[in-house]
């Protein structure tokens, strides 16, 4: 029961991410108040590099920036392998 929180919870994490992308987009492209490069990447630090990975791909957002063309996709692998560990950890 407690794992499938857990996984609800990185799901959550991950969708909201994914959703600040979106609207930072959205916000770039009719000139209006942005979401700062700071929250977007702590958002991607706080589990939910996934999301913003795919934010980035799906929106074609902050692509030429190379904090996030190193950063997210680094979040992303960390993320999933403290996921894998946990599993291993918990299950093996």
């Amino acid at each position: 029961m407690q794992a499938f929180f857990v996984g609800a919870a990185l799901v959550l994490l991950n969708l909201c991410t994914f959703i600040l992308f979106g609207v930072d987009k959205s916000r770039a492209q009719r000139g209006a108040w942005r979401i700062s490069e700071r929250a977007l990447l702590l958002s991607a630090a706080c589990l939910g590099g996934t999301g913003a990975l795919l934010g980035m791909r799906v929106f074609r957002h902050k692509t030429r920036h190379w904090k996030f063309r190193i950063l997210v996709p680094l979040l992303a692998v960390v993320q999933w392998g403290l996921i894998a560990f946990i599993v291993w950890k918990v299950y093996a």
